[in-house]
């Protein structure tokens, strides 16, 4: 997408934003609309009719009596116009904005959760995405005001060019001065600012990076190990010297242009219009002092106006990218919708088959003539290099992604037929690239709020207890328990200060502990031995075995002693399946599997060696 919009689509780009924020506050879009023409009625009001009527009274010798009615009445409207500025400054506004954080990215976070998979793993569409997520709320709270900006800055305009034309036919021409400073020098400041802004951006974002790694912790160690400190100061430097080369491009061009804007908005029609007055007032004698300070009067507002039409129009372009990204994501129409409905899968699986699967992603073809079938109470085991597709498996048995060609069946039935959170509801995983929340122990296990709490707030026993015997089997609930709050203790320190750090390990036991509490029919663990030593990793296979006796299980695992005792073992190998069996029939089949087993065996063979070395000393 280009980084500008046309006038129809920016206009249709604010309009939309107008009808989002008339879901969620319409009151924030009438007091919008009211600000802006209150404001400038103002303008008008005092250089047009108050102007004109005081002068007017003081040449006529209106009597005193009926100008304090007319004072008075004005000073009333314009304390009742500042009673209702103090209830949006202080009342409304401050009421309505957290109302319109909660509605935009209550929306935003709608759809984020019902897209499938691949929007988040295509780097276009989540760029969009997170601009659309960047400050929401704000953006379409400037659309919304610059939109009435707009539309009574132009009727505002309108009439000022009327009146002053009214007062003087001549005075109009000086109008012309703001309008070419305002629409016409202006708008090259804003190109150049644009383009300079641009070439800054890729050094500004390496100043950025190094200014976040001299501070982040993560970093510290190989700063002080390293010589890589200094390599981070000559990246610095060469940013900080590029960033005065573009400034020094575009200064002289800069400063001309903006020399020129603010001459021809202010300067030339102020002074001109005082020069022009005073010619007719002082020599000709063919304008009284009163039209005088009457048009300057009005000259003064005109140019606010349109200073301010101009600075709404600039914010409905600058706005209308981000309205054009916000509108993309949210009528983006989902391939996998999270809430799709269909048949209930019920609570068993007796088979679910892979029959003939292929899957490309961005035309590059990753599964291929898949064919695979996992039944009921089995133990199989995934096995193959990195990238044999492996985990891509795992994605389309979850309904991730679908096939591009094939079917995936459950009790006969393709899974496409199903109610997507019933059927993934039959599942539960433990994947290798995990991620802890910041957020309890009980709910990083868990992961989810379907439970009762006691008056305390705690969870109920059971739960408790489920908790802690799918931490006992995953190997990590000594650890919890020595930490502050046992497993109430927060993870991470996003937001606490005194949350628990863990180590890869306890962090990868804790993911496991995930799919030991589900209770499901269908458990997928994916590398889940990964960082843990070999004596940790043998206990836990052992206690998945043992204890998920009665479900289907899928190991997915590079260490093939770790899967020997599978029912049934698929190789992969470029997509799809090219050995399986047990490890029996494929050691006896002497192909690649034989050969991968035997090539990892050597490594524990030579430990057993040195080990019955020793014990024979």
């Amino acid at each position: 997408m280009k980084n500008e919009i046309g006038k129809g689509r920016a206009f249709l780009n604010t309009i939309y934003s107008l009808k989002i924020m008339w879901q969620i506050s319409p009151g924030k879009v009438i007091h919008s609309g009211l600000m802006r023409l209150i404001g400038y009625f103002e303008w008008l009001f005092y250089s047009a009719f108050f102007m004109v009527y005081v002068i007017n009274s003081l040449e006529a010798g209106e009597r005193f009596g009926r100008m304090m009615i007319f004072l008075g009445i004005t000073a009333s409207v314009f304390v009742c116009i500042n009673l209702y500025y103090a209830y949006i400054k202080g009342k409304f506004l401050p009421e309505v904005e957290p109302k319109i954080n909660a509605g935009i990215y209550n929306k935003l976070l709608k759809k984020a959760v019902n897209v499938e998979l691949e929007c988040f793993e295509n780097s276009d569409f989540y760029n969009k995405y997170t601009l659309a997520m960047e400050k929401s709320d704000v953006r379409l709270t400037e659309t919304v005001d610059s939109f009435f900006g707009v539309v009574f800055g132009f009727c505002a305009s309108i009439f000022a060019f009327l009146y002053m034309y009214n007062v003087d036919h001549m005075s109009i021409l000086f109008i012309l001065f703001p309008i070419i400073g305002n629409f016409g020098f202006n708008r090259v400041v804003s190109k150049i600012d644009y383009k300079r802004n641009e070439e800054l951006a890729p050094y500004n974002r390496t100043v950025a990076y190094v200014n976040r790694v001299m501070y982040m912790p993560e970093y510290a160690k190989e700063m002080r190990l390293t010589d890589v400190f200094r390599l981070m100061k000559k990246e610095y430097r060469t940013a900080i010297q590029g960033m005065s080369e573009v400034a020094h491009k575009y200064t002289l061009k800069s400063m001309i242009f903006h020399w020129l804007y603010v001459n021809f908005t202010f300067t030339f029609i102020f002074e001109g219009m005082l020069m022009y007055g005073a010619y007719r007032a002082l020599v000709s004698h063919t304008l009284g002092l009163a039209q005088l300070a009457i048009i300057t009067s009005m000259m003064v507002s005109t140019t606010w106006i349109l200073i301010g039409f101009t600075e709404s129009i600039t914010a409905s372009f600058k706005n209308g990218l981000f309205i054009e990204y916000l509108k993309n994501f949210l009528e983006y129409e989902e391939k996998i919708p999270e809430d799709m409905d269909g048949e209930d899968p019920g609570d068993k699986i007796h088979s679910l088959e892979f029959r003939n699967v292929s899957f490309a992603y961005k035309e590059e073809e990753v599964i291929n003539n898949l064919n695979m079938v996992f039944e009921e109470n089995g133990k199989y085991a995934l096995v193959g290099h990195n990238g044999a597709g492996k985990t891509t498996i795992i994605k389309l048995l979850l309904r991730f992604y679908d096939p591009t060609g094939g079917v995936i069946l459950l009790n006969g039935k393709d899974i496409r037929t199903y109610n997507l959170r019933k059927y993934r509801n039959l599942f539960a995983t433990a994947f290798q690239d995990n991620r802890l929340f910041s957020m309890s122990v009980m709910d990083n296990v868990l992961m989810k709020e379907d439970y009762e709490k006691n008056e305390d707030g705690l969870l109920e026993n059971e739960k408790r207890e489920a908790v802690a015997d799918a931490l006992k089997l995953s190997g990590v609930y000594d650890k919890i328990m020595t930490l502050p709050k046992g497993i109430d203790t927060i993870l991470t320190r996003e937001f606490d200060e005194e949350g628990a750090m863990l180590s890869g390990g306890e962090t990868q036991k804790i993911v496991v502990s995930r799919a030991f509490v589900k209770k499901c029919p269908f458990k997928v663990f994916d590398e889940p031995s990964s960082a843990l030593d070999p004596i940790a990793e043998y206990q836990l296979f052992e206690n998945i075995t043992n204890n998920c006796k009665d479900n289907i299980l899928v190991f997915i695992s590079h260490r093939l002693s770790s899967v020997k005792n599978a029912d049934r073992i698929y190789l992969l190998e470029h997509g799809t399946v090219s050995e399986m069996g047990t490890h029996d029939e494929l050691m006896n089949q002497n192909g690649t599997y034989a050969d991968m087993y035997i090539k990892q065996a050597r490594n524990y063979l030579a430990d057993n060696q040195y080990l019955n070395r020793k014990e024979a000393l």
